[in-house]
């Protein structure tokens, strides 16, 4: 049965990739143009008016909003997974977190063409691969359990209580703002610092930016951190989703 699930998530992750590329006239396109766009107005904003961007902001900038997308879209396209499918959570039988899964997936491919192009933006901005490119494996797994955790936790409210996404696209904006996407850890002061430093997403954007840009390794005590509450979150969605699932059939479209 578990053979059968995976084999599942993997065929309906390639379904939606094909589906969604056919009827969207942007499609992967969109995942440049939309950090570029906020890169654009951050750049606008700190550099041309305000003057406050210092030496390597720019490619630290855009780390920090390629990172966010993926990490906002597995939340919000996870998040809607269950709610949009409940025709078919009524039809089939399957456990309704296979659906959050398959659009977290998605997301995840998509991001890592993505990736590629911010590889090659830096590259070309004087920011060479090293070793260190080695640790970035295990930092997006944590990103993706922590996108994942927060999702399923989402998946498992927004059936019940449907106007509760328009909260949460404003929370996740300040969640943003409140870890380090569009500014770096280092230029907050010490007292600060050390509240946002709690925060998991900032440390996944703090370790990014020192692999890529610095060819620094983790701070693995802090990645490990990040990765536990990770860990927690899932259980806690996971757990969330089961509890709710019988609910699902019954609710209206």
């Amino acid at each position: 049965m578990r053979q059968h699930l995976i084999e599942l998530v993997l065929f309906s992750t390639y379904a939606e990739l094909r589906a969604e590329r056919s009827r969207s006239y942007l499609g992967l396109i969109w995942w440049v143009v939309d950090p570029l766009m906020q890169f654009g107005v951050w750049w606008l904003l700190m550099d041309v008016i305000l003057h406050t961007a210092g030496p390597g902001y720019l490619p630290s900038l855009l780390i920090g909003l390629t990172l966010w997308q993926w990490m906002k879209s597995c939340m919000i396209h996870g998040g809607y997974a269950i709610w949009s499918n409940l025709n078919l959570v009524r039809q089939v039988n399957l456990p309704p977190l296979v659906f959050p899964i398959v659009a977290m997936l998605s997301d995840t491919v998509k991001f890592l063409y993505i990736l590629a192009v911010l590889l090659v933006i830096l590259w070309c901005s004087g920011y060479p691969p090293s070793l260190a490119y080695l640790s970035l494996l295990p930092l997006f797994v944590v990103a993706f359990l922590l996108s994942a955790g927060i999702g399923f936790v989402i998946a498992a409210l927004v059936p019940l209580l449907p106007d509760l996404r328009f909260v949460i696209e404003q929370v996740l904006n300040v969640v943003m703002y409140l870890s380090g996407v569009v500014f770096l850890l280092s230029n907050v002061p010490s007292p600060l610092r050390d509240i946002l430093a709690l925060n998991p997403i900032a440390v996944i954007m703090d370790a990014a930016r020192g692999i890529l840009m610095q060819g620094l390794w983790p701070n693995w005590v802090g990645l490990t951190k990040a990765a536990l509450i990770s860990l927690v979150a899932c259980a806690i969605g996971y757990w969330v989703v089961a509890r709710l699932a019988p609910r699902y059939p019954k609710l209206a479209t």
